[in-house]
């Protein structure tokens, strides 16, 4: 009699449905979920915090389409969870959360970590459910992939109580479900298609903003095609960065203020009129502006700003469609336009304070002087995780994206601490499919400290991701060593010192050495030239150079 454990067919299940990769925390009840994970071909990643797997195991989503799963424990372990789930669903990302739970007699009664768990879930994803039997298992995890892929992505959740992991079921009575097939592509209406293309004709200063719904939808081929075709100038959200490389001749990223406030008809390519676009009015927005609308998601359309014309399919599929109307019409923009002239112009003007920014290089350094080092040494394939405030900000202007699925950040939700769940979740993937691309995770002193404990993951599975920790000595902006001397003789810290300040020249670089990593302390141009060289030759372990910023440094506020 050929019997198999609730843990196996969890594991078994996964892996049918194409999940390769799986991170969390174990503890009772879910120990065997992983060894079970592990023998079924998965990979499983242990993190130091069940939030810093949810995002791993969101970003893997991302990155290759497939969900990541997340294993964590009853309770607190799945509270934890929860921020990671919400953020996978504002950034439209799948994932598989896979939860223990106390034992089914158990219920009601105050077992171990008891909590409604299915049902606090429920506001956190897309689905939520408990398989009712051993035999359901396979059929649940299915719907779970299924329903975190179809349609907008998200998160899933499914619930295994304590009894079910070890509990034992004969394998004949339970029913194979076979592989869930990718999304089905849908097309939009092709007379919507001709009136956008009208629409785009009549304007005089066009623009086309390209969202990560864009390198989530993996439509980087027909829109550059596209792009090249038309003639119009581009615009990239900050993680629809290199799905066209951020130095194509059509991008206006450098001029970004310019573009959204005088455009007269604007095309949107899987990106929302949220806060990250100002929900697309004035005064950072036309008035009179048009809306042309690209979303997989009906629910999208109209959100802040009616569309002139709204277009609801697969982004690549519907991006085909108006690339084949352009080329039948044999339109293009022209290129010699006063539009064409005031983004060029606005760009060079914004490169040269920039550069003048950058080229200063006393100390201690600014935020402009880091990024233009690291722009210069960093390998054009390279994976970009970035957060902070100042940092991300800044770092989104200065660091350019080659690639499409190659920046990711705080997102939608804003959300600090994801950093290096994002690193280890691009590194898992770069380390076994051997690409040779490096992984680059550049942090506020702030947003590293979130889950700062992440970079032992890192040494322990030997991926040799390099963190630059960009260090203001606060949240914003901090204060110097001397004026934190001077605060306490003042009084009680807790009363003086600023709320956002940290503790000045905090050795970040310390904790990875004390892990087995690299570890480096930056203060000069030559001393971080030096530092990222170094860090980008070692494939053997990680690297975390610690660069020691002005503390009083800010960005440049954009001239509109």
């Amino acid at each position: 009699m050929d019997e198999v454990t609730g843990a196996q067919l969890i594991a078994e299940s996964l892996k049918a449905q194409k999940v390769d990769y799986m991170f969390g925390i174990v503890g009772v009840p879910i120990i065997e979920v992983a060894m079970a994970a592990q023998a079924a071909g998965i990979r499983y990643v242990g993190m130091r915090n069940e939030q810093a797997a949810c995002y791993a195991a969101s970003a893997i989503g991302y990155i290759t389409g497939r969900p990541g799963a997340c294993l964590v424990v009853s309770g607190p372990g799945l509270i934890h969870a929860l921020g990671g789930m919400a953020n996978a669903n504002m950034n439209c990302w799948p994932v598989v959360v896979i939860g223990g739970s106390s034992d089914r007699n158990q219920e009601t009664a105050g077992a171990f970590q008891e909590f409604p768990q299915v049902e606090a879930c429920r506001l956190y994803s897309k689905f939520s459910a408990r398989p009712s039997s051993l035999e359901a298992i396979p059929s649940v995890i299915e719907k779970a992939v299924r329903t975190s892929i179809y349609g907008r992505p998200g998160a899933c959740y499914v619930d295994i109580a304590g009894d079910m992991v070890n509990a034992k079921v004969e394998r004949s009575k339970v029913r194979e479900v076979s592989c869930c097939p990718p999304p089905p592509v849908s097309l939009a209406d092709q007379g919507s298609v001709t009136e956008a293309i009208s629409v785009f004709k009549a304007a005089k200063t066009p623009l086309v903003i390209i969202g990560k719904g864009a390198a989530y939808g993996r439509a980087e081929t027909v829109l550059r095609e596209f792009i090249e075709t038309s003639g119009l100038p581009f615009l990239p959200t900050p993680m629809g960065k290199g799905v066209l490389p951020d130095d194509h001749a059509n991008c206006v990223a450098a001029a970004r203020s310019r573009a959204l406030l005088l455009a007269d008809v604007i095309l949107l390519f899987g990106a929302r009129l949220n806060w990250m676009l100002h929900f697309g009015l004035p005064p950072r927005f036309n008035p009179n502006v048009k809306i042309i609308q690209v979303d997989l998601c009906a629910e999208e359309m109209g959100n802040n700003v009616r569309p002139a014309v709204a277009l609801l399919g697969d982004i690549s599929a519907v991006a085909t469609q108006l690339l084949m109307c352009v080329r039948r019409d044999g339109w293009k923009y022209p290129s010699n336009t006063e539009w064409w002239s005031t983004l060029k112009s606005k760009i060079a003007a914004n490169a040269k304070i920039s550069k003048a920014l950058a080229l200063q290089s006393t100390v201690p350094l600014n935020y402009y002087t880091v990024f233009h080092h690291i722009s210069q040494l960093l390998p054009h394939d390279c994976i970009i995780v970035s957060e902070g405030a100042n940092t991300m900000d800044i770092g989104r202007t200065m660091l350019n994206n080659y690639l499409p699925r190659h920046r990711l950040d705080a997102g939608t939700f804003g959300t600090m601490g994801v950093g290096l769940g994002f690193a280890i979740a691009a590194a898992a993937v770069e380390a076994s499919q051997n690409t040779g691309r490096r992984v680059v995770c550049v942090e506020g002193d702030s947003a590293f400290g979130f889950s700062g404990m992440e970079v032992e993951t890192m040494c322990r599975y030997s991926l040799p991701v390099v963190v630059i920790v960009v260090n203001n000595n606060g949240i914003y902006s901090g204060v110097d060593s001397e004026t934190w001397k001077a605060m306490k003789q003042m009084g009680e810290l807790t009363s003086v010192a600023p709320p956002v300040s940290l503790l000045p020249e905090a050795r970040y670089d310390e904790v990875m050495k004390a892990f087995g990593g690299r570890g480096l302390l930056v203060r000069t141009v030559e001393e971080l030239r030096s530092a990222l060289q170094l860090s980008l030759s070692d494939w053997e372990r990680p690297s975390l150079i610690n660069v020691l910023i002005d503390p009083s440094s800010d960005r440049k506020h954009p001239n509109m």
